[in-house]
């Protein structure tokens, strides 16, 4: 099978590169992030010093305009070492967040947050969700309402990756409260600004060494040369950059299911029940090759969707098909994998126990996967 083109020698050399980073600065880490709650601010600078965040970066902002296929490396390492929360941390900052920065921020504001993203001096944010409105971006209730040079927000968001390391969020609020999706716009506010607060961090089922956050905003006086873009456009910039958002999804799916089976088919190889290995009972034996299987038409898919995606094709239809359907597959691979381990897979100091927890969030975040599939039936015209 010929590889894909975005697996060119450069990002083949780059991945060796990232790998021997992760091994001496990221792995041995973990453990300790994991209690805390959150990567430490020297993981950032260290990550920036070595140019491994957001190396799409253009030359003309300060970064090394690296092709996607970075990008695409940078998440699959990051899943190798099994710490999704991690994962989840980076993509949000350097693939999901700074783009929107880097296609809509202007003038002095705009060097400077490129630059402290590119250099880890800035970790970034996107407060989309709400207690009240998830993939629904319509029902959002946050207000920014304005008042000479600045607009107030007031509002909730929940669920908020990096919300507690942030030093900038994109708020996704209502500009015109009274409109629905025409309404909505995209307003930065940096850590420190009065009535912005990070109320508390999230505790979740997996993903521990990410930090999720509830953040509220509380007469939250921003300029309004925070505004991203143009006022009442948000919704359109949103639906352009979620494609990008599900692509990444789609890669950390993909990533987490290739580690998964690996631990997978190794314990089932070395343990013995009955006095045979595990992976030697027919039944486990075809589980494995099933799963293997749905690894395997995931990678191909997954493949043909990002050299489209850097080809500028319109994937919409396509990325929201292997968002659910990658997401899903992961955690098919999740369950059985848990299984093949037996009592032991229950057992929290064994990986595959912290991987069958992480992966449970990929069909949930970036839009439900019954929000994938309407996507797609809408495409299809089967339903309005």
């Amino acid at each position: 099978m010929p590889k894909p083109a975005y697996l060119t020698p450069e990002v083949e050399e780059f991945r060796r590169s990232f790998r021997a980073f992760v091994d001496a600065e990221v792995t041995p880490q973990i453990p300790a992030w994991e209690k805390v709650g959150a990567p430490s601010r020297e993981f950032w600078l260290g990550m920036g010093h070595h140019g491994f965040l957001c190396p799409w970066l253009s030359e003309r902002d300060g970064g090394p305009d690296a092709p996607f296929g970075f990008s695409v490396v940078i998440c699959e390492e990051l899943g190798r070492t099994g710490a999704m929360g991690i994962q989840t941390a980076v993509a949000v900052h350097s693939d999901i967040t700074t783009p929107y920065l880097a296609d809509l921020a202007e003038g002095d504001l705009r060097t400077r947050w490129l630059a402290g993203a590119a250099s880890g001096d800035i970790v970034t944010a996107i407060a989309m969700t709400e207690p009240g409105a998830g993939s629904d971006l319509a029902a959002v209730r946050t207000t920014a309402v304005r008042d000479g040079d600045h607009f107030v927000l007031n509002g909730q968001k929940t669920f908020i990756t990096n919300g507690i390391s942030c030093d900038l969020v994109i708020v996704v609020a209502k500009t015109d409260p009274k409109a629905k999706h025409s309404g909505i716009s995209l307003i930065v506010v940096e850590d420190g600004t009065p009535g912005f607060v990070k109320a508390r961090k999230l505790e979740k089922m997996g993903q521990h060494a990410g930090d999720t956050a509830e953040l509220f905003f509380e007469d939250c006086r921003v300029p309004v040369g925070q505004l991203l873009g143009a006022e009442g456009q948000g919704f359109r910039y949103l639906m352009q950059n979620l494609q990008r958002e599900r692509l990444m999804i789609g890669i950390a799916a993909q990533a987490a299911a290739e580690q998964m089976l690996e631990k997978a088919v190794a314990y089932s190889r070395d343990r013995e029940v009955f006095g045979q290995k595990v992976a030697s009972f027919q039944h486990n034996a075809f589980k494995i090759v099933e799963r293997a299987t749905e690894v395997e038409i995931g990678r191909t898919f997954l493949d043909a969707l990002i050299d489209e995606f850097m080809a500028g094709v319109d994937i919409t239809r396509r990325v929201s098909m292997a968002k659910w359907w990658l997401s899903d597959m992961a955690n098919r691979v999740a369950y059985d994998a848990v299984q093949l381990h037996g009592g032991y897979g229950y057992m929290a100091e064994y990986p595959i126990a912290r991987d069958y927890v992480d992966v449970r969030a990929m069909p949930i975040y970036a839009g439900s996967n019954e929000v994938m599939k309407l996507i797609v039936a809408r495409m299809m015209g089967l339903v309005d």
